[in-house]
């Protein structure tokens, strides 16, 4: 799939850098470069590329408040380059698609464009499905209390009290409070009984609540550390990455 980029850096050499490691790539069309500020926001808005490699700081104005001034529709997929670390929960903030820290490899750049064409081929395949009807998934009703069988006793317990589910072997741990409960069942078969606005998948054998969850850090190589009220902490991986974004910024 041929992607249209763009380049915006202060600095000649770092664009030059990303320009010669682009053209190694047989799908990436250059269609632009700047230096930054009110140039860089002109050339999105005209060319609407599909992707843009951004400098976090940049002397006219920095890579975030470029992308202020640039309407919802109008971002594209964006991949920020920086020497300075710190800016990673920014990135995930604005749903930056990677986040290349200066110096960088060429394998961590393959990397990151690679990761680009993925969100970018996903966007596309998205836009060109049909609308559902209106009242398609209008309705659907979610369990709001898990029946479990513990130590002889039944025990009815609401959706909302569930701190996180944990995969177990043939089982899933069940966390509610100080307490732990093992059932039988899938993950993808709870997933599909819980509300989606109120519970979340972060890795393949991790569920969590919203609700619980206190803060998000950055960790190496594009995943999060997700960490919970009581300071429980899980890995948030890239995979379902884009779709905690997705939730975050409704």
């Amino acid at each position: 799939m041929a992607i249209r980029v763009l380049v915006i850096d202060d600095e000649a050499l770092a664009r030059k850098r990303l320009i010669d490691l682009l053209k190694q790539d047989g799908d990436a069309q250059i269609i632009g470069e700047s230096s930054g500020g009110t140039e860089a926001l002109g050339l999105i808005r005209r060319e609407h590329p599909d992707l843009v490699f951004l400098d976090v700081q940049m002397p006219e104005s920095d890579g975030f408040e470029l992308l202020a001034g640039l309407g919802k529709e109008d971002v594209p997929a964006i991949i920020l380059v920086t020497a300075y670390d710190k800016y990673a929960l920014r990135a995930f903030d604005i749903q930056a698609v990677d986040y290349l820290l200066k110096p960088y490899s060429e394998s961590r750049f393959g990397q990151a464009l690679q990761r680009a064409r993925e969100h970018i081929r996903k966007q596309n395949d998205a836009s060109a499905l049909p609308a559902l009807p209106q009242d398609a998934t209008a309705g659907k009703k979610y369990s709001e209390r898990l029946v479990i069988k513990s130590g002889g006793k039944v025990l009815f317990i609401k959706m909302n009290e569930i701190d996180y589910v944990e995969a177990a072997g043939n089982y899933l741990s069940v966390a509610v409070g100080k307490e732990s409960h093992l059932i039988r069942d899938t993950m993808q078969n709870l997933e599909s009984r819980l509300n989606p606005e109120q519970f979340i998948r972060i890795h393949r054998s991790t569920l969590v609540n919203i609700e619980r969850i206190r803060e998000l850090q950055p960790l190496f190589g594009g995943e999060y550390a997700v960490i919970l009220r009581d300071g429980r902490q899980f890995t948030l991986s890239r995979t379902y990455r884009l779709r905690v974004q997705e939730l975050l910024s409704r």
